[in-house]
């Protein structure tokens, strides 16, 4: 009974907080709220038993959302001052929707100790017969699709590269870096030893 509640508590939370990252018009509140979405989409998962989505989704997309913000901070010119002013103003609802928080832990803990939510009669860790979500995930991915998890690895760091060579400009006045160079140096070359006297201090 506590997990078809959670489900619904936890699936009206996620649609409502999508619709307000939508309909908001101050950026900042978009991004707190898709926050929001995330962490009620990541309960949806830990109440079907897939540990590892959830994680995920708390992990690398609120990660993500972060940057994200700080981007829409530098980028857009936000009045600090204002915002400062109404910090108390914002208090109340801060309140609620940390009181919400801890409601959405205490049903997600007691759903997760009754048992996840059977959603058909495959098994659902096809890996090996007992094995968590995690577990299953990781014997799959590094057993009999270790090949396509390096070749994505590979796409992914030649993506990377291909960026910051295309994003490489040289600009007057400032010093090229030599990569070179800096493979030859030797470690001698790099560091001194220096005993100074007492009281003589460093010299420049």
């Amino acid at each position: 009974m506590i997990q078809v509640f959670t489900f619904y508590l936890f699936a009206t939370l996620l649609i409502a907080s999508g619709a307000f990252t939508i309909f908001s018009r101050n950026p900042v509140h978009s991004v707190l709220w898709l926050i929001l979405a995330f962490f009620n989409a990541a309960g949806l998962m830990v109440l079907v038993g897939a540990e590892f989505i959830a994680m995920l989704l708390v992990i690398v997309y609120v990660g993500a959302v972060a940057v994200l913000f700080l981007f829409v901070v530098m980028m857009l010119d936000i009045d600090f001052a204002e915002l400062r002013a109404g910090f108390m103003k914002n208090v109340p609802l801060g309140i609620l929707l940390a009181i919400i928080f801890v409601c959405e832990l205490i049903f997600g803990i007691g759903a997760y100790r009754a048992g996840k939510i059977e959603l058909a009669d495959a098994p659902v860790n096809p890996a090996r017969e007992g094995a968590s979500n995690i577990e299953a995930v990781g014997e799959l991915l590094y057993t009999k699709y270790i090949f396509l998890f390096e070749t994505a690895g590979i796409i992914l760091l030649v993506a990377m590269v291909g960026a910051i060579v295309l994003t490489n400009r040289k600009r007057a006045g400032v010093r090229p870096q030599k990569v070179a160079d800096q493979v030859a140096r030797r470690p001698e070359d790099a560091t001194r030893n220096m005993q100074p006297e007492v009281g003589k201090g460093v010299e420049l």
